[in-house]
């Protein structure tokens, strides 16, 4: 099996979060899987509580569909918080694809009645409460709590500086027990880097032994038996009506040469 983890991080900008990253999903892919880590390479990474940001990345996590596609990957996980282009790309894709932030809400409604988001500052807050809308999860929903941390990439020396990575764990454990407080019983870090950072230090609780879910290993594991399941559904694990349906044989050669080669799943009518 060989997943796609597609990164919303700058490749050049993040010192040790990819290895950290690396180190947690090699810890927990099963033997036979292959997954392959990728970040941002043409503009940005840095900066994806911005929605327009998110969207200039956006096009590039697209592309990288496409190319998995070509080099005939099982599935393509998107490792950011915010979801970004999962919906679209599921209309591209014959393969499973997963998103971190549906991915952990999910897991976490099967690890407790409740959850809530610990994310890095309020930027964060509106987008994570449209995903929860979205999935139809606001009745399990117990709040969203901020660290405070206005420059994400400040996170980064919480690999490399203990005393960094203490005032982190300090931030999260503050804001989620104050969730606790309020009736959380599993707290999702909001993005891929605070969940390696407090899982490097081995922060798996917090008060009143509330779970601290790991959204990364969720990823990889719900990923692997998600390309499992679309095997054993013949391929059909994306259902390809109404929300994810792409254009029709009869549209596609149209399209194609309006727009290029896109849907490539898709076959042209001979006629």
């Amino acid at each position: 099996m060989k997943l796609w983890y597609q990164a919303m991080v700058g490749e050049e900008l993040w010192g040790e979060y990819p290895a950290a990253l690396r180190a947690i999903i090699d810890s927990v892919k099963d033997p036979g899987t292959t997954v392959e880590v990728h970040g941002i390479r043409k503009a940005g990474g840095a900066g994806t509580q911005y929605r327009y940001l998110e969207y200039i990345q956006t096009g590039e996590i697209l592309e990288n569909l496409h190319q998995a596609m070509r080099q005939g990957f099982d599935g393509f996980l998107i490792g950011n918080i915010a979801d970004p282009g999962v919906r679209e790309a599921r209309e591209i894709a014959g393969f499973p694809v997963l998103g971190l932030c549906e991915t952990s809400m999910y897991a976490a409604c099967m690890m407790g009645a409740t959850f809530s988001f610990v994310s890095i500052n309020e930027k964060f807050n509106p987008r994570l409460r449209e995903n929860v809308v979205r999935a139809g999860l606001e009745s399990r929903l117990a709040g969203i709590h901020p660290m405070r941390i206005d420059r994400t990439l400040d996170m980064d020396k919480g690999f490399s500086d203990p005393a960094v990575r203490q005032r982190i764990v300090d931030r999260f454990l503050e804001a989620a027990n104050t969730a606790v407080g309020q009736g959380a019983e599993v707290l999702i870090p909001a993005g891929g880097v605070p969940m390696a950072v407090l899982a490097q230090a081995g922060v798996h609780a917090a008060s009143r032994s509330a779970a601290v879910l790991n959204g990364i290993v969720a990823l990889v594991k719900m990923g692997e038996a998600a390309v499992k399941m679309d095997k054993i559904m013949g391929g059909h694990f994306i259902s390809k009506s109404l929300s994810y349906a792409p254009p029709g044989r009869g549209q596609i050669k149209e399209f194609r040469r309006l727009y290029g080669h896109v849907y490539p799943t898709v076959e042209e009518d001979d006629a």
